[in-house]
């Protein structure tokens, strides 16, 4: 009922609908007077030829003859009478069946069903909208975006040209709302002055159309743009780009951080600030057989273990964890920390062999670039022709036959990177690999989060895709953090101290074993304290930084702050 009230009130706001109502009035005041007019006539007609009738009946068979439900009990038996009937019927043929039919859809049915549609989908927000986020496109990025928005409750909405996709999306439960996007007038009417960000992830070229008309109409709101081609970041700056993100170049370098192939035991993987992220492989130490609190690392060198590999599946840190030989450890630690552990737990015998990449994209020749600043030998391995880099490490071939790897050295490699768009071909050049090479380091990318699991299963360590990463980036810009993803589905994020926490110590709160979440520093104004004490009280007022899984997040935000 609420619903039928909102859209009745909102089609008679409009100045055609209620011309076209009037109309409807006049039209159907006009239809009762015909039916008037012949129901007088019929009374007396039949009065004529001798027969009685009352008002009641005239009026029924005025009505059945102009519905063409007549002649049935009443009829005329003059010449004069019969000609009277042709005349009601063949009026009630073009009134009722025709003029007033075809103006009820014209003026009525249609108007109303377009404002049906325009309150699934609107073509303007109220003018109270406030930091809410603009969306110029939806693909597999925005879609993990969406997702992450909704977690925080914070409010979106996706601008699509095209109404009837608009109308698919909102279906799909998603906030869409109609205009063009190089079309200046769409952002007023979407509040873009008011907004909290927009993002842009078109084509370079659309998006620096979308950058420049904003950036004109609201000169202070946050704008995050998306760029394939590296020539465009400069432009989408010039256009007005607050951020210019290139995905591609993210994914393979964050893909390189992955890779063990050094005698250094932990490879660093992002950084947060002054808090360093690594990850440190246990075979071949120590460490294997033990747990993770008798090991010690937290009171001996002050590296916090925040989780743990085992083939591709990622388990929050318990101090009953047992370290096996397949487990890698992730680290949260400072610099110099991380220096004492790689002093105890040096690496040796890893294989020095070049890494290999499939794949001569933007991500592969990204991920390239990654290994050669690191001074990491790599083969990269295409059916392209064309050298990607350095053509005396560019091996040309068909990566699923067996005379192309061993030619790039798969047998002996560490680790190989998977690049390929297509994440059935990720999927068999993991299996592929994992059963030519059973202790070789698997890395892959991935474009639909329904193929993460089936990767792993392959035999995948690690798979990421630009998707979430780029989600989080453009979050992450807009909370006023820095993107920093560890691996598909994991991540590090960065929330303020919700009240419930609020003069109560980490522990006591046992937010490890509430979400599966690691508080990994706490940050009071400009000072942030790495793998702060879980037994001293919270202050009222900060951020807390931690890491965990998508599902881990979503349960500390339902936990602390509902």
């Amino acid at each position: 009922m609420k619903t039928l009230v909102s859209q009745l009130s909102y089609f008679l706001q409009k100045r055609t609908s209620q011309r076209n109502l009037k109309l409807l009035v006049r039209l159907f005041f006009v239809f009762l007077g015909i039916v008037a007019l012949f129901s007088v006539l019929f009374h007396f007609l039949m009065q004529r030829e001798g027969h009685e009738h009352t008002w009641i009946t005239g009026f029924y068979w005025t009505l059945t003859v102009m519905s063409t439900l007549g002649f049935g009990d009443i009829t005329f038996h003059t010449d004069l009478g019969r000609a009277f009937s042709v005349i009601v019927l063949l009026t009630g043929i073009l009134y009722m069946l025709v003029l007033f039919p075809f103006t009820f859809i014209q003026f009525f049915y249609a108007p109303w069903m377009e404002a049906q549609s325009e309150i699934r989908a609107p073509r303007q927000l109220p003018a109270s909208t406030r930091s809410h986020v603009l969306i110029t496109n939806y693909d597999t990025v925005t879609q993990a975006l969406i997702s992450k928005l909704e977690s925080y409750q914070i409010p979106y909405h996706l601008i699509v040209p095209d109404l009837a996709e608009a109308l698919r999306l909102y279906d799909l439960g998603v906030r869409v709302v109609v205009g063009e996007l190089d079309d200046p007038e769409t952002y007023r009417r979407m509040r873009v002055d008011q907004a909290a960000l927009v993002a842009a992830t078109n084509t370079d070229a659309a998006n620096t159309n979308v950058a420049f008309t904003v950036r004109e109409l609201a000169p202070n709101v946050p704008i995050v743009t998306t760029a394939n081609d590296s020539a465009s970041v400069d432009i989408l700056e010039l256009a007005g780009g607050s951020r210019v993100l290139q995905l591609d170049q993210m994914l393979g370098e964050s893909l390189a951080r992955r890779t063990l192939c050094s005698d250094v035991r932990a490879h660093m993987i992002g950084q947060y600030g002054g808090l360093f992220i690594a990850e440190a492989s246990a075979s071949g130490t120590s460490m294997v057989g033990q747990t993770l609190a008798s090991i010690g690392l937290r009171s001996e060198l002050g590296v916090t273990v925040v989780g743990v590999w085992e083939r591709g599946v990622f388990q929050a840190a318990r101090f009953e964890t047992v370290i096996g030989i397949n487990t890698i450890l992730v680290l949260a630690a400072t610099a110099e920390q991380l220096d004492q552990f790689n002093e105890r737990y040096r690496a040796e015998g890893i294989s020095d062999s070049p890494v290999i990449i499939i794949g001569a994209g933007r991500v592969g020749r990204a991920a390239a670039l990654a290994l050669a600043a690191r001074g990491v030998d790599y083969r990269i391995v295409d059916q392209d022709s064309e050298p990607a880099l350095d053509k005396d490490k560019h091996i040309v071939g068909n990566a699923a036959e067996l005379e192309v790897l061993k030619k790039a050295g798969i047998m002996e490699a560490p680790t190989v990177i998977i690049t390929t768009h297509e994440d059935d071909t990720n999927v068999y050049l993991a299996l592929y690999c994992r059963r030519l090479h059973a202790d070789i380091q698997i890395i892959s990318r991935v474009t639909l989060e329904r193929n993460i699991s089936t990767l792993h299963r392959a035999g995948a360590d690690f798979v990421m895709s630009y998707a979430s990463m780029g989600a989080g980036a453009i979050f992450n810009f807009l909370e006023g953090g820095d993107m920093l993803m560890i691996a598909e589905g994991l991540g590090v994020f960065k929330v303020k101290i919700p009240k419930s926490l609020a003069g109560r110590s980490i522990e006591d709160n046992r937010i490890r074993r509430r979400t599966g979440c690691t508080v990994i520093a706490l940050k009071t104004g400009p000072d942030q304290q790495i793998n702060p004490d879980p037994h001293e009280p919270l202050p009222d007022e900060g951020e807390l930084i931690l890491i965990g899984s998508t599902d881990g997040e979503s349960r500390f935000i339902d936990s602390f702050y509902t």
